[in-house]
C-alpha cells in the first residue's frame, strides 16, 4: 500500500499579517521537496471540506459559530495576539481538518498504508472552547474522534513533536480513556502548559517536557523511557501523529536542536507501534515549522520514513 500526500491550495489562502512566522511558504516549501523524483510514488489527494457537524465533535457550537461570524470578507480580524482571520482562512480550516478526516479514510479502509496531511492553519493549540496559537480547529483530534464514530475504534493514540506543547488536544481528551496524547515539548515555553505531572483523569496524558538547549539524545531517551512503552502498553487501533517541526536547530521560535535525522528516528519508531497494534495506520498532520530549510529537511526524513524508504 502507499502513502498518502493530502494538501489543498486554498490552505495557501489563509494568510496572517506581514513578519507572521505562520505563512503560506512553509507549505511551499513542503510542496517543493516533496516534488523531488523519489517522492514519485506518493499518491496525492486534495483536502476535501469537514462539515461542521464532524468539527463539533471537538468544538462547542458557539465557538464554531463565532468563528464562521468572525471570518472576515478583507482585511484582518485578529483573534488573540498571535491568531488572525483573513478572507481565505475559514476555507483553510475546513481544508484542513477535511485532510485529516480523508487520510482517516484512507487508512481505515485499507487505500493507505499512511498518510502525510500538509494544510494550514494547525490545529494542536485549539481548545474546545477557543481557538489560540495560529490554530482554530483542532484537526488531530477531530480525526481520533471522528476514527472513533465512524469505524468503531476502542484505542486511538496521538504523538505530538511540535515544539510548543499541544495544550488543546490534551483539553479536548484530558478525561478521556479511550485517546492516549502523548508530547515532548520544550518546557517552559509557550503555551505554559504540559509538566509531567499534567496525567489526565483517567492516566492518558503523557507529558516528557525537554529543556532549552536540548538536541536529539534528549529526545529520543524521552522517547524511549517515556512515550513508547506507555503507547505500547495502550495498544493504540489508530496512531495519529501532530507532526510539528520547530524542535529543529534552525526554528526561530524555540531553543531545541534536533535534525532531521531524528524525525526519520521518531517516525520509524512510531511506525513500529503502529505495526504491532493498528496496522500500520499511521495519520500524521502538519502543525508548527517556521523555518523553511528546517522544515523542509525534517518533511524529507519523516515522509521517507513513511514511504519506508
Amino acid at each position: 500500500m502507499t502513502t498518502f500526500f493530502i494538501s489543498h491550495p486554498a490552505c495557501l489562502e489563509h494568510t496572517n499579517p506581514p513578519g507572521h512566522p505562520e505563512r503560506a511558504d512553509r507549505l511551499r516549501a513542503i510542496e517543493h521537496v516533496l516534488n523531488r523524483e523519489r517522492f514519485q510514488f506518493l499518491n496525492r489527494k486534495l483536502a476535501p471540506l469537514a462539515s461542521y457537524d464532524t468539527i463539533a465533535l471537538c468544538h462547542s457550537e458557539h465557538e464554531i459559530a463565532e468563528i464562521r461570524h468572525l471570518a472576515p470578507k478583507h482585511g484582518f480580524v485578529q483573534i488573540d495576539s498571535d491568531t488572525s482571520m483573513s478572507p481565505g482562512s475559514l476555507e483553510a480550516m475546513l481544508r484542513s481538518a477535511g485532510g485529516a478526516i480523508a487520510a482517516t479514510d484512507a487508512v481505515m479502509t485499507g487505500g493507505a498504508a499512511n498518510a502525510f496531511v500538509a494544510t494550514r492553519p494547525p490545529g494542536h493549540h485549539a481548545e474546545s472552547q477557543r481557538p489560540m496559537g495560529f490554530c482554530f480547529f483542532n484537526n488531530v483530534a477531530i480525526a481520533a474522534r471522528y476514527a472513533q464514530r465512524r469505524y468503531g475504534i476502542a484505542r486511538a493514540a496521538v504523538v505530538d513533536f511540535d515544539v510548543h506543547h499541544g495544550n488543546g488536544t490534551q483539553d479536548i481528551f484530558w478525561a478521556d480513556p479511550t485517546v492516549m496524547y502523548c508530547s515532548t515539548h520544550e518546557m517552559p515555553l509557550y503555551p505554559g502548559t504540559g509538566a509531567i505531572s499534567e496525567r489526565g483523569e483517567r492516566d492518558t496524558i503523557v507529558n516528557a517536557p525537554l529543556r532549552a538547549g536540548d538536541a536529539g539524545a534528549q529526545f529520543r531517551e524521552a522517547f524511549e523511557s517515556k512515550i513508547l512503552p506507555r503507547l505500547k502498553s495502550f495498544a493504540p487501533e489508530l496512531l495519529l501523529i501532530s507532526a510539528g517541526f520547530d524542535a529543529h536547530y534552525r526554528d526561530p521560535l524555540a531553543n531545541l536542536n534536533l535534525e532531521a535525522e531524528d524525525y526519520r528516528w521518531v517516525t520509524q519508531k512510531l511506525m513500529d507501534v503502529a505495526d504491532a497494534n493498528a496496522q500500520g495506520r499511521i495519520v500524521s498532520v502538519l502543525e508548527g515549522g517556521y523555518d523553511l530549510q528546517g522544515l523542509a529537511e525534517s518533511v524529507d526524513a519523516h515522509v521517507t520514513a513513511l514511504m519506508r524508504g
